[in-house]
């Protein structure tokens, strides 16, 4: 198997949380993984989404990472194993909802949040905003930007004054910040 010693000490820089070996494995392996995903979702926006969530899996389990191999073959089977997941998810979807629909016609839904359940979504917004509040500030901007004004990434570049693929690398990082601040609590 073909050894990388340059992607090696990348990886070696990320696993000890470097934010530079980050954002170039990203820049350099992201448009090949992307492109793997557009070719085999066909839409722009899923293989972009499969592409962040490729590379927010391999960051957060680059202990795992065999050097036998290519990290870019790595990339591309986590990728394609997240489409398969995604694929099922789908499936899953449309069969609940071609039984929703079913449903519907033998009586009518009342979509209205109960108090109670209107009461448990403000709880886990605050305390999801409590988490946010305790990144660093830059990583609240991200995740702000992104879920809350539902900014697209190119907006996002635009607003922050960077590249995209820093924005990229900085969204995954808070994702994973914030993941790992929830499970500790």
């Amino acid at each position: 198997m073909e050894k990388q010693p340059d992607i090696s000490k990348y990886i070696q820089e990320a696993k000890k949380g470097k934010q530079a070996a980050f954002s170039y494995l990203l820049t350099t392996f992201w448009i090949q993984v992307y492109n793997f995903q557009l070719k085999r979702t066909q839409d722009e926006y899923k293989a972009e989404e499969i592409t962040i969530q490729t590379f927010s899996r391999a960051f957060s389990n680059l202990e795992q990472y065999d050097t036998d191999y290519k990290f870019s073959t790595w990339l591309i089977a986590i990728s394609k194993n997240l489409h398969i997941d995604h694929l099922r998810k789908e499936k899953g979807k449309k069969h609940v909802e071609t039984v929703q629909k079913s449903d519907k016609l033998n009586r009518i839904i009342d979509e209205n949040p109960t108090p109670e359940d209107a009461l448990i979504k403000k709880q886990h917004h605050d305390e999801l905003s409590g988490f946010i509040r305790q990144l660093k500030p830059q990583y609240q901007e991200v995740i702000n930007l992104r879920y809350f004004q539902e900014m697209s990434y190119k907006e996002m570049a635009t607003h922050l004054h960077e590249p995209m693929n820093n924005v990229k690398v900085k969204l995954l990082r808070a994702r994973r910040l914030l993941a790992d601040l929830i499970q500790k609590n």
